[in-house]
């Protein structure tokens, strides 16, 4: 614990000064649930490990999935992401498959911000590229794009008689998915045809957080040390709700954890906790190494490639 605790405060630093920040507030990066900041940032590994339920077509899965993803402000307010996932499936019956999911583009821009009250807001759109993964791990053949708006509010402006409420802080995100294509025929082994429906889906979450670095820097001074005093325990609700073409229901996750945020890293865990049998019976986990490197090189690859 003593060498975990002195490999922490080296990564800590001071205050992180770019990434992340309305006011006073620091908003960490989430991992089910994206936050709603423009910023340049590696996340480097992401493994998350969860069990598929069975379906009429396929036996129950384990899952484990590594990612990469990279967000490049092109301007202060405006940015572009890429994301690439690496997925190994072992089925309880048949052989385990290995290949990359589709790859994932987006853009966001940040067009609002109230330092005083510790809120923003920012709109984007995610590009799911059909076909750019290997079918035998599940990626599909067409394109899903995704508009999404993303807030984030710190509860830092509550009066005095809730102090200890004003480490809380909410992000979330909403959303619609848009298939490229409405349904795709396929020839079984049988020879018979099928027909499989893409409806929309609203893509929805948020994440309730609790800043124990607000908690000492601006409520009261509780003694806790590194590394400890750089958690934020996080509560991650991840949503998508099928809206048409003969699909309906909700599926998603819960997913309660710890986040440790230093200037120039963060680490975070999680585990995933299905919300009903359509979403999953197992408990999974979810762990990310998260770089920011608008503070790592603020003079280089940290900063927006137009304006300051």
């Amino acid at each position: 614990m003593a060498l975990l605790a002195a490999l922490l405060s080296l990564a800590a630093g001071d205050p992180a000064s770019a990434h992340g920040f309305a006011g006073k507030r620091f908003f960490p990066a989430t991992l089910a649930t994206d936050d709603p900041f423009v910023a340049d940032e590696l996340s480097l590994p992401t493994i998350a490990y969860t069990k598929q339920p069975a379906s009429e077509d396929a036996p129950a899965t384990r899952e484990t999935a590594f990612s990469i993803d990279v967000s490049k402000r092109i301007t202060e307010n405006f940015g572009i992401g890429f994301g690439a996932t690496y997925k190994q499936l072992r089925p309880d019956e048949g052989d385990t498959q290995r290949g990359f999911d589709n790859l994932a583009a987006s853009v966001k821009y940040k067009f609002y911000q109230n330092d005083e009250h510790e809120t923003l807001l920012s709109a984007g759109i995610d590009w799911d590229i059909g076909g750019s993964g290997a079918k035998r791990v599940g990626a599909e053949s067409f394109s899903t794009i995704t508009p999404t708006l993303f807030f984030g509010k710190g509860f830092g402006d509550l009066p005095v008689e809730a102090k200890y409420l004003r480490p809380f802080a909410l992000t979330g995100l909403i959303g619609v998915g848009i298939p490229s294509r409405s349904s795709t025929a396929t020839i079984g082994e049988d020879g018979e045809a099928s027909l499989e429906r893409h409806p929309h889906t609203l893509e929805w979450g948020f994440a309730i957080e609790y800043s124990i670095p607000y908690l000492q820097s601006f409520v009261q001074d509780v003694g806790l040390r590194e590394p400890f005093n750089r958690m934020i325990p996080v509560v991650e609700f991840a949503m998508s709700t099928a809206l048409d073409r003969g699909a309906s229901g909700t599926t998603g996750t819960v997913n309660p954890g710890i986040i440790w945020a230093g200037q120039y890293v963060q680490l975070a865990v999680e585990a995933v906790i299905p919300i009903n049998s359509r979403t999953g019976s197992h408990v999974g986990w979810i762990a990310q190494l998260h770089f920011f490197l608008d503070d790592l090189f603020p003079g280089t690859i940290g900063r927006p490639v137009f304006g300051k």
